[in-house]
């Protein structure tokens, strides 16, 4: 259960969707909770998780960004408010390693998954950094601050473009995002707002074969985040061309949860402590 409540909602205003400027570790985490709350919206809204009134709008560039927002009519997307407020918490004390979203069809089974989002977050000696998971090639942004807008504007970008071209979600669905923390830094007892102790499990079952879609990396020098959806094959009969044909270097490849590039670090100082679940 939430151990907080929230009393306002995400609020990413049209001038400062990203910081006009990241120079040093307070900047780049505003950074990257901006692109992780964007990518979040990004994801429920375009899988049609929830009404059109939980959502104000954005604009970014030329892409229009419908943005979470609290809506007392749908309780749902006021949960995943509090869970992108609990992952903020997490990343300002840096303990947070990875959130991970999960859909699922049976309430009894929640191990049994249809698609999963992958949100791995690392801090340099310098600062913090987002990472959208890519293990052939990245996005990686340097220190100018223009070069990581345009890094995270074209990460979102590709985002808009795999949503846009999945094939549907069922119609009843359960979300539940998991978070994983550094257990070198974090403390036994740490439970961020809006999540509760989790079992330490990292096995997740598809029901069809699952894809992994590789979207990218976005780094400050101080904070980096990556992320990785999972998905089931029949979905992604045609999103290979169309990405293709953006010039993307989206790949597909069939793996579980990431930790393919960093497993040594994850066996001795990573651990599921929080979770948290919702019916659509």
């Amino acid at each position: 259960m939430a151990t907080a409540q929230l009393s306002r909602s995400i609020r990413l205003h049209k001038e400062t969707v990203f910081p006009s400027q990241i120079t040093n570790e307070h900047e780049s985490l505003i950074m990257v909770k901006k692109l992780f709350a964007t990518s979040i919206s990004c994801i429920t809204y375009l899988r049609g998780l929830f009404p059109e009134s939980s959502y104000g709008e954005r604009h970014l560039d030329d892409l229009s960004l419908k943005i979470l927002r609290e809506d007392k009519k749908c309780p749902g997307s006021l949960h995943i408010i509090k869970w992108i407020q609990g992952c903020f918490d997490a990343l300002e004390k840096k303990y947070l390693h990875m959130a991970v979203l999960t859909l699922y069809t049976n309430p009894k089974e929640p191990e049994k998954v249809t698609e999963i989002y992958q949100f791995k977050f690392k801090y340099t000696k310098e600062g913090a950094a987002m990472d959208f998971d890519s293990s052939s090639t990245s996005f990686e942004s340097g220190t100018n601050s223009e070069d990581i807008k345009k890094t995270s504007v074209l990460l979102i970008r590709k985002l808009y473009i795999l949503m846009q071209n999945l094939g549907p979600l069922p119609n009843d669905v359960i979300l539940t995002m998991k978070l994983h923390y550094y257990n070198e830094v974090t403390p036994n007892d740490y439970q961020p707002p809006g999540f509760k102790e989790g079992v330490n499990s990292h096995v997740l079952l598809f029901e069809g074969e699952p894809v992994n879609l590789q979207v990218g990396l976005v780094s400050t020098g101080f904070h980096s985040m990556k992320v990785k959806v999972t998905t089931e094959a029949t979905r992604v009969s045609d999103l290979e061309n169309n990405l293709y044909q953006e010039n993307s270097t989206t790949e597909i490849a069939h793996q579980g949860l990431d930790y393919d590039d960093d497993e040594e670090e994850c066996d001795n100082h990573d651990n599921l402590r929080s979770d948290s679940s919702i019916d659509r």
